[in-house]
């Protein structure tokens, strides 16, 4: 092509389509038709073709490792130049090795033997794949176990660069390419009916959902529990119970066997979220249904961008014997070793021994100090609202004179007025009035239209003024008979020192220096 410059755009695009249909999908997913055109239009596809002609990349020449690594290093960089939220963007492939090392070991944990039986298939899901690194991983290590093993991969992505990558990791690797389905998992279920025997995700974290908003709210009303999303909706800017709802629609019934998932998570999905709220009722029905297996604590700073802790839920619904109706919480926070050199946020890596002592721990299924294990009735709890009855008892004092006068509606009448219901209600010490009040108030309302100033603002607040909580005093009642509750006090809040104000003027050197510099306080 490089020998007719004339019509290298045409002979690219040509060549381009003669691939595959399969390959022809993964191209036009990085829009190559688009670069070729705007490079050929500013003159540079020549210099930019005989740049990658003078290059080899034969895997023999540039291993598959060395090219991943590039390809990291680049995501890597952008990413930080895109300011990308944390655990967005991508997950640099020596942490999925981390994190999927640790994964299909808990998740294959109880499967070893199954998974050794020669000629046995089974078939593991990624809603978030990404590139496919999980996938890749996973099917690496099944074959590990026993090379006569099949695991058959699916997965779904919605970066549709990231979507062709993993289509052709999957084509060079004999898998179907077929099973990666592009699209949002929430409103474009790619695999919709299928269920799988694992599941494992590493979904965005913190990241809204309000672009398919709609489409969930409208799923979660019209099916329900028949749906994905009955057990509740969470927070707008955090899908990750949207994840792992869809991957929970996803496992096969315990009569076909069941499935076993793992995902990785931050600390919101399991601290936020009131009882009652969304997050809580979606905990509810997961614990209630007796899924959640483990949620295991890992150290903070394993991403390149972001240096927040993680944590694995193991959930499954076919727990063996001895772990039904337990969760246990295993605390690895200490489990790391630092680098010699960090890399963006990424400080910290777990080394094979620590991932080994890990997936030991959990297997042992032991209380000690970094293992702990709970009934499922122990992380259940209810927001109860205790309303104590009003009690009240009227009286003249000091103070509630004080708090009289500085009632604000007595600042509207005028000053003889006002000096005068002052005086007439400081005659009142020592009555003992009816524990509603009612004779009270009949009382001031009665000196109020002696100084024609009677208005039923100012009866309430002298009302109010003489009120004062009492715990042995009768309950009051409302209208109907009702005992109101007592209202709560509002909290006093204290207010900032007020800062001086500096001027500009008052700093005849700065302002020589800089004369446009604005003024700040």
């Amino acid at each position: 092509m490089l020998a007719d410059p004339a019509h290298l755009a045409d002979d690219l695009a040509q060549y381009i389509a003669g691939f595959s249909p399969q390959v022809r999908d993964i191209l036009e997913r990085f829009e190559l038709g688009t670069l070729i055109a705007k490079l050929h239009k500013a003159n540079l596809l020549y210099k930019v073709l005989s740049k990658f002609a003078s290059i080899d990349l034969h895997p023999d020449v540039v291993s598959n490792i060395e090219m991943g690594y590039l390809y990291e290093e680049l995501i890597r960089r952008f990413s930080e130049l895109s300011n990308e939220t944390a655990g967005e963007h991508f997950t640099p492939r020596e942490v999925i090795r981390l994190m999927v090392d640790l994964m299909v070991d808990l998740l294959f944990d109880e499967d070893d033997k199954m998974l050794a039986t020669p000629g046995i298939a089974k078939t593991i899901f990624d809603p978030a794949c990404g590139t496919g690194g999980m996938l890749s991983v996973a099917e690496d290590h099944v074959r590990r176990l026993n090379p006569k093993a099949t695991l058959v991969v699916y997965g779904q992505e919605l970066n549709p660069e990231s979507y062709a990558i993993c289509r052709s990791d999957m084509m060079l690797k004999g898998q179907n390419a077929d099973n990666v389905a592009f699209g949002n998992s929430f409103s474009e279920d790619g695999h919709e009916g299928a269920t799988f025997d694992y599941l494992l995700a590493n979904p965005p974290f913190g990241v809204e959902w309000k672009k398919v908003e709609d489409e969930v709210r409208g799923e979660h009303g019209a099916k329900g529990f028949s749906g994905r999303f009955g057990a509740g909706l969470p927070r707008i800017n955090d899908g990750s119970f949207l994840f792992l709802q869809h991957m929970i629609s996803k496992m096969k019934r315990p009569e076909e066997g069941g499935s076993r998932l793992a995902i990785v998570f931050n600390g919101s999905p399991l601290f936020t979220g009131a009882a009652a709220s969304g997050e809580s009722e979606i905990r509810r029905w997961i614990i209630e249904h007796d899924w959640l297996d483990a949620v295991v604590a890992l150290p903070d700073h394993l991403f390149y961008n972001t240096g927040i802790s993680t944590y694995f839920w193991i959930v499954t619904n076919r727990k063996s014997s001895k772990r039904r109706g337990k969760v246990q919480l295993n605390d690895e926070r200490q489990s790391f070793t630092k680098m010699r050199k960090s890399l963006g946020e990424k400080r910290k890596q777990i080394p094979a021994d620590q991932i080994a002592d890990i997936v030991r721990l959990y297997g042992e299924f032991e209380d000690n100090d970094r293992s702990k294990i709970f009934p499922n009735e122990a992380f259940g709890f209810m927001r109860i609202t205790v309303e104590r009855p009003l009690r009240l008892r009227y009286t003249v004092t000091d103070d509630t004179l004080a708090v009289l006068a500085a009632d604000r509606k007595l600042a509207k009448l005028d000053d003889e007025v006002r000096t005068a219901l002052l005086d007439a209600v400081s005659g009142l010490r020592g009555v003992e009035w009816q524990a509603d009040g009612s004779d009270l108030r009949k009382r001031v309302a009665q000196v109020l239209k002696d100084l024609g100033a009677h208005a039923k603002p100012i009866e309430n607040a002298v009302v109010d003024a003489l009120a004062v909580r009492d715990p042995d005093a009768p309950a009051q009642t409302d209208a109907k008979g009702k005992p109101p509750p007592r209202p709560r006090r509002p909290r006093q809040r204290k207010r900032p020192p007020a800062r001086r104000a500096t001027r500009l003027r008052d700093r005849p050197d700065q302002t020589a220096q800089h004369p446009r510099l604005p003024r700040r306080h």
